[in-house]
């Protein structure tokens, strides 16, 4: 299949991955000291994350957001324009 399909992953474990990587900075971190230290650190992690997926400099991104600049289009819109791309190819 992946010979036929070579977009298709190796392994479909990405979002595995993704969770892997919040356990282990949580557990380097040594913990949040209230709920929402951990819900925003959480939120910037899957930025990070979820850019890095969609081969965007998350340092950038952040400060385009942060500076309310908005050149650069949102992870969502980036994410559909994926989606559609994967199904206009057939997969």
């Amino acid at each position: 299949m992946v010979l036929k399909y070579p977009e298709i992953p190796l392994h479909n474990n990405a979002s595995e991955l993704g969770a892997r990587a919040q356990a282990r900075e949580r557990d380097v971190s040594l913990q949040n000291k209230t709920d929402e230290g951990t819900k925003a650190h959480d939120s910037l992690l899957t930025i990070m994350q979820t850019a890095k997926k969609l081969a965007v400099n998350s340092y950038h991104y952040i400060c385009d957001r942060v500076g309310k600049r908005f050149l650069l289009p949102s992870l969502a819109q980036l994410i559909r324009e994926k989606s559609l791309n994967c199904k206009s190819d057939g997969g």
